[in-house]
């Protein structure tokens, strides 16, 4: 899920407001035995949602509201990164690997009573391919741009062309999705719930592509702030901004098995010290992004605690265009050995972390063990900045402030390693902290003006492109670099349909990527969520993808 996209806030969002206290209605429910039991679950996050169309969320806050509200055609196997059925029960390429043909399910409803079909599908995916105006911008569309590129009608010159092509409805439950070449990404990258599938009478009553204001100040529709209209197990209740708490109810009308919970609250609570406490208070039942130094505490005192397979990678970004000292590969070299990323797993992160030495883990097939390392080395450092004329080099380092990441559970603290690092081996570091959403995430995802800085990433889903390509595979502001062989590299293996083949291709690209050194892959981390001592059935996700309609209270 999405971290280094510029995210920009919600201008003026109108919501009825609902305080967590009236919503939880005693938490109390009568069962048919004529006892109670507890029916609504409020859960900690760590951040608010930025809007609740998933069309154009890149957050994982957004989109972990989306996964309950919202389902995709296909979806990830529970508690892994495989693709399953979801809206679609089987789907077939033709021989040319270009049109792909989605059986679906019958008797679906979205949560306003109209019904699912091949049509639906079709009103979806031509709304995204043929967006116009601001939804063309990369901080509105970020997911769509990333997997298919560009769209109908591109009005930036930059934007490349489109790898969907049309939507066909066969018959009502048969719909062919067709696509301009072959690529890796289909059908995995549409378990996104960027590809959700909303009501098209949803989408018209409440104008949802009029997506207005400007990059700087996006103002949503109503539809992507009040009346988000999906199929899934739980219906948009109420978000009140100003208690920071969103509400959704089950959807009694669901297709599939019911959720357990009657009422799933989401409540925003930013410091992690404080979402314990309020986990050991009862005032949550759960809550996300565990501190490492919580974990064995928690468990110890009976708390359900949930830890995710290291499906993520926390990296430290170069911008050569931000400073032209960058652009020379031995000052990059530099950095690299500069760093003790081993000393930061051990000290800073949560049990099960290591080193990374790929832009991606190994548990992802195109996993390179052989690519170029850079242990741990000062004095190599410092001969490698001498050699490049450059060690009196003073870089501007940006740090995120008030934000705690799966791959990431401190930012001051790793920027504290991170900097002394490179002030041990004579680099002048100048400390830039910001918010971490829109200013920091805008600062270095955009424009020229960073040197350093440090994201991640966690897998959408179990493809090498989903992390690598993602990254490196045109250029990005973020990293500041045209590398044209490199690009075209990447190009050839997301065409290649042959899968052996591809994952050795692969594994070539994590060695490019190595040698050129864009960055540094700092470490994995295996991120933990944590539920009350009586909350059940909830399994940990790689994607972050927990189902929350089959928590329930033992």
């Amino acid at each position: 899920m999405r971290a280094p996209r510029p995210k920009v806030a919600i201008a003026a969002i109108a919501v009825a407001a609902l305080a967590v206290a009236g919503c939880a209605e005693s938490n109390r429910d009568d069962d048919k035995s004529g006892g109670s039991k507890k029916d609504t679950l409020v859960f900690g996050v760590a951040g608010d949602p930025k809007v609740l169309d998933p069309s154009f969320a890149s957050d994982g806050e957004s989109l972990r509201v989306a996964r309950q509200v919202f389902e995709t055609l296909v979806r990830p196997e529970e508690g892994g990164t495989k693709v399953t059925p979801g809206l679609a029960e089987s789907w077939t390429p033709d021989a040319a690997g270009t049109t792909w043909t989605f059986k679906l399910r019958s008797g679906v409803k979205f949560h306003d009573g109209t019904d699912f079909n091949a049509e639906a599908v079709c009103v979806n995916f031509n709304r995204w391919y043929n967006a116009k105006g601001l939804m063309q911008s990369p901080d509105v569309t970020a997911y769509w741009q990333d997997v298919m590129g560009g769209f109908a009608k591109n009005e930036d010159a930059e934007l490349p062309p489109s790898l969907f092509k049309s939507c066909a409805a066969k018959d009502a439950t048969t719909v062919d999705l067709s696509f301009t070449r072959v690529s890796s990404k289909i059908p995995a990258a549409l378990m996104l719930p960027s590809f959700s599938i909303h009501s098209p009478k949803a989408l018209q009553e409440f104008d949802a592509s009029n997506v207005a204001g400007t990059a700087e100040d996006i103002k949503y529709p109503a539809y992507a702030t009040a009346h988000p209209t999906g199929t899934g197990p739980f219906k948009f209740k109420a978000w009140d901004v100003a208690n920071k708490t969103l509400t959704l109810e089950r959807n009694e009308d669901y297709s599939g098995a019911k959720a357990k919970l009657k009422t799933l609250i989401f409540k925003t609570i930013s410091d992690e010290n404080a979402r314990k406490q309020a986990l050991r208070s009862g005032d949550i039942q759960g809550y996300d992004l565990v501190g490492p130094a919580d974990v064995e505490p928690l468990k110890s005192e009976g708390f359900n605690m949930l830890t995710r397979p290291a499906f993520n990678v926390l990296y430290l970004a170069m911008n050569q265009k931000g400073n032209p000292k960058l652009a020379d590969i031995r000052v990059r070299q530099a950095i690299a050995y500069a760093l003790n990323r081993q000393q930061l797993v051990t000290s800073k992160l949560p049990p099960g972390a290591k080193v990374a030495d790929n832009f991606m883990p190994d548990t992802v097939e195109g996993w390179n063990g052989d690519v170029t390392k850079y242990t741990y080395d000062p004095a190599k450092a410092k001969a490698l900045l001498a050699e490049a004329g450059a060690s009196n080099l003073t870089l501007k380092f940006h740090y995120p402030t008030e934000v705690t990441r799966p791959y990431m559970p401190n930012p001051k603290d790793i920027f504290e390693l991170l900097s002394a690092d490179l002030k041990a081996v004579g680099i002048t570091v100048e400390a830039i902290p910001l918010k971490w959403s829109p200013d920091y995430l805008n600062a270095t995802t955009s424009g020229s003006k960073h040197d350093l800085h440090f994201l991640g990433w966690t897998g959408d889903y179990g493809d090498a492109y989903n992390f690598i390509g993602t990254f490196f595979d045109r250029p990005k502001d973020e990293w500041g670099f045209n590398n044209t062989a490199l690009f075209n590299q990447f190009k050839d293996a997301d065409t290649t349909a042959d899968i052996a083949a591809r994952t050795e291709k692969y594994k070539a690209l994590n060695k490019s990527v190595m040698e050129f050194l864009p960055g540094v892959p700092i470490s994995h981390s295996p991120p933990a969520i944590v539920f009350g001592k009586d909350v059940t059935g909830v399994k940990a996700s790689p994607l972050t993808d927990e189902r929350f309609a089959t928590a329930e209270f033992k």
